[in-house]
């Protein structure tokens, strides 16, 4: 199913009599462009509906009225054990994090302003329908005056529960836009998500999941406006 630079050199000999070293086809390979690279997985499901919802979400960015409020919504996981990542370090010396041991796991959910970067967010203890409904009524108070809410969202199950729909009955000026399925990267809030696991929690060292919940609430009062606050070189101020 893959193929290496021995086995590229074992056909050249066998197909054409050629005898090459493998390291040889490698050298040979990166002057004609190829490299040696991770693939992705893909998906070959479309989503029927595809057109339709792209072309709605792109109205609700679109519209100019000044009392519509237009937010991309998800919610990510954090985790005490830290992801490990590059950083700089000599040569020969790679640098060791320590980990905690036993995973703790908290949860932030998240809305960005689709216009202005700037950011609402709550956190809960599990990931569920509560931790969702925090954030409605965060989004709700924050933004009183206007008169329509779109919220664009992926299909999680949390999104669609009885409760959920109990809430919008009861606040009818907020709409919900579905992203297609298996489109992630149509939710901007992703890219916050990424520059936070980049900023806070790669290679961190905090010993508690409280500290590092601290941590990544200083990191959202610094990184607002997204993008474009310089959150990478920003000194973080007290949030708490």
């Amino acid at each position: 199913s893959t193929w290496s630079s021995e086995l590229l050199a074992a056909a050249l000999r066998e197909a054409h009599g050629i005898v090459i070293h493998p390291s040889t086809v490698r050298r040979a390979l990166r002057r004609t462009d190829f490299a040696w690279r991770r693939a992705r997985p893909t998906l070959c499901i479309a989503d029927p509906r595809k057109a339709e919802k792209l072309e709605a979400i792109q109205c609700a960015i679109d519209d100019t009225d000044p009392y519509t409020e237009v937010f991309y919504v998800d919610e990510v996981d954090i985790d005490l054990n830290p992801r490990i990542g590059f950083n700089w370090s000599r040569r020969g010396q790679q640098c060791a994090v320590p980990t905690p041991g036993k995973n703790q796991k908290h949860y932030f959910a998240g809305a960005l302003h689709a216009h202005t970067g700037r950011l609402v967010y709550v956190d809960h203890h599990r990931k569920n329908t509560h931790l969702f409904i925090k954030l409605l009524d965060a989004i709700h108070r924050q933004y009183r005056r206007a008169r329509r809410i779109v919220l664009v969202l992926d299909n999680y199950i949390i999104h669609k529960t009885g409760l959920v729909a109990q809430w919008l009955a009861v606040h009818p000026k907020f709409q919900l836009l579905f992203q297609p399925v298996y489109y992630p990267w149509i939710n901007q809030i992703e890219r916050l998500w990424k520059a936070m696991h980049d900023t806070v929690t790669r290679n961190h060292r905090r010993k508690t999941l409280f500290d590092l919940c601290q941590d990544i609430k200083r990191f959202f009062c610094a990184v607002q406006p997204f993008p474009g606050a310089g959150h990478g070189v920003a000194k973080f101020g007290s949030a708490i």
